[in-house]
């Protein structure tokens, strides 16, 4: 689903005479259907970096990010944006730390857009919404609230049924349980073994070693493979 081929990026510091930072260099991994690669290495090392260069937030100065999409393979560094977006609406899901939704729209409309987005029956579209913020213990009766008054384990919670609600190929997790309580990482460790076993390919963060040890298949060391790479 993933495959990356010595994936390089820096900042220029224009401000200051034109300063380069490099952040990444030489990076290569492949992440196959089922799998769930957790990146790994000391804070500065990239790994969320890495993660926006893969949904096509960060621009790649060197390399590949090739995902298998509509059948073919799309060089996310290179892709026209209208094409980011095509993948972005169809294969590849993005779970962040932060909700950010328009204000006063529910928290059940929120949940469901993506699946409208692709189409679905807006019934079952709200049907599943529902059943995904009842397993993660949303109460009822802030569903027809805007989450943005929720507290942020609460917004957290919606962020992550909204990224479970549609089938994604290859799905792209940065701490998604780092707000929650025990009982709603176990569900969202539940959720990304069920999005595994159902063919979904997965790259995450997970600061919580508990977490990443119950929720990835291998661990990357993003460190260790630029030293080598």
């Amino acid at each position: 689903m993933l495959t990356i081929v010595n994936a390089g990026k820096s900042f220029t510091l224009h401000a200051q005479g034109g300063v380069r930072i490099p952040v990444l260099s030489a990076v290569s991994l492949s992440v196959a259907a089922g799998e769930a690669v957790a990146l790994s290495g000391p804070s500065g090392a990239g790994k969320s970096s890495l993660m926006r260069m893969i949904y096509g937030n960060y621009a790649c100065h060197e390399g590949q990010i090739r995902v298998e999409h509509r059948g073919a393979e799309v060089d996310i560094a290179r892709a026209a944006p209208r094409v980011i977006l095509d993948v972005r609406r169809v294969t590849m899901g993005y779970i962040s730390q932060f909700l950010r939704v328009i204000p006063r729209v529910p928290a059940l409309d929120v949940v469901a857009e993506p699946m409208l987005a692709r189409g679905a029956d807006p019934e079952a579209a709200k049907t599943r919404a529902r059943d995904l913020l009842t397993r993660l213990r949303i109460p009822e009766r802030l569903w027809p609230l805007s989450p943005v008054t929720f507290s942020g384990g609460e917004q957290q919670r919606v962020n992550i049924a909204r990224g479970f609600a549609t089938p994604y190929p290859l799905m792209l997790l940065d701490e998604p349980t780092a707000s929650l309580d025990a009982a709603n990482r176990a569900t969202v460790i539940e959720m990304i073994g069920e999005a595994r076993a159902a063919g979904t390919a997965i790259v995450g963060i997970f600061h919580d070693e508990a977490v990443r040890d119950a929720a990835s298949t291998r661990v990357f060391d993003l460190a260790a493979a630029q030293q080598h790479g």
